[in-house]
């Protein structure tokens, strides 16, 4: 978000701990569809530069100003 590289370290899940946790979640979207057939869903890139462009830049500014 905001042009800067990700900084993304991805950790394997334990083979122990695969069993105890969900690692793979698919939702069946069939009612969504059906009561809203116009939804259109946010993409994640879109929503996350929304939230800190609106949100977490503005708090910055907001608080140096304090």
């Amino acid at each position: 978000a905001m042009g800067k590289k990700p900084k993304i370290v991805f950790i394997d899940m334990p083979g122990e701990l695969r069993n105890q946790y969900q690692y793979y979640t698919q939702a069946e979207m069939g009612k969504l569809k059906k009561a809203l057939p116009k939804f259109k869903f946010t993409k994640l890139e879109d929503a996350v530069a929304d939230y800190v462009g609106q949100h977490l830049m503005k708090e910055k500014f907001l608080s140096a100003s304090k």
